[in-house]
């Protein structure tokens, strides 16, 4: 079951100095919702407040879309980057494995756990990686496995920062159609930190303009305009389409032209 998520008057307040300013909005239950704004606009931190990670003023409120009622979220987060030991001889398995397991990796792994692991891999189509040293991944199979890692929690509140940094081109089209899937299927609530617009504009259905405070909030229709943009990010401030993604469009048209699936 999805969540809404109320953010009403909260701010954070580090070192004397405003990181966010009075935030009030709404996040849709079984949206994709896309924070967006300039660089120190407040959008990691407000995932930081979402996962009760960091001290704020004001209030923070789930609800479940049953009747509104108020809920206890499971969060699921993908970082923008991991910092570990790249030469640790860690397989996928065992660092999917290792935060649900008591005992040590090496007194053998648990059944259960080894079968969600697994189950989880499938699902963002890298059950090949099961065996792999994770130091020696690519930067677009480490982001799916860390989202095989967010969902091993079921979460019905996923939290993703720049889910698509460091990846190629292809590799993000990718990762972006596999994640619109898993959430059509599951039905959780998303959000994503994207500082890329055309990430926002072909996988959002709710944005989330930040510079501190909020700008301006809506559909992504209504939410990337010119003029908004303009004022979130400046002058001369365009989505500038994937050429990827283009090129698919222009396909699938030709698709349906000819009669082909």
């Amino acid at each position: 079951m999805s969540l809404s998520v109320h953010f009403q008057n909260v701010s954070v307040i580090i070192d004397g100095r405003k990181i966010l300013d009075a935030i009030n909005t709404e996040i849709p239950s079984g949206s994709v919702t896309a924070l967006i704004g300039p660089n120190g606009a407040g959008k990691t931190t407000m995932l930081k407040v979402i996962l009760g990670k960091i001290s704020y003023l004001g209030n923070v409120i789930y609800k479940s879309d049953n009747k509104g009622e108020l809920a206890v979220p499971r969060f699921g987060y993908v970082p923008q980057s991991m910092d570990f030991d790249r030469g640790q001889p860690m397989t996928v398995l065992d660092f999917l494995v290792m935060p649900y397991q008591r005992k040590p990796l090496w007194l053998g792994r648990r059944g259960n756990f080894v079968a969600k692991a697994k189950e989880n891999l499938k699902i963002v189509e890298s059950l090949h990686l099961t065996n792999y040293q994770v130091g020696k991944l690519s930067g677009g199979e480490l982001q799916r496995v860390l989202l095989a890692s967010a969902l091993c929690g079921d979460p019905n509140l996923l939290l993703l920062d720049e889910p698509v940094s460091g990846i190629d081109i292809a590799g993000e089209r990718l990762f972006c159609d596999l994640l619109e899937s898993i959430q059509h299927q599951r039905r959780f609530t998303m959000i994503i930190v994207s500082h890329d617009l055309s990430v926002v504009s072909n996988h959002a259905d709710h944005v989330i303009c930040l510079n501190k405070s909020m700008i301006c909030q809506g559909s992504t229709g209504e939410v990337l305009t010119p003029a908004n943009l303009q004022v979130v990010f400046g002058h001369h401030t365009e989505i500038v389409r994937n050429p990827h993604l283009d090129a698919a469009e222009r396909r699938g048209q030709e698709g349906k032209t000819d009669g082909r699936l």
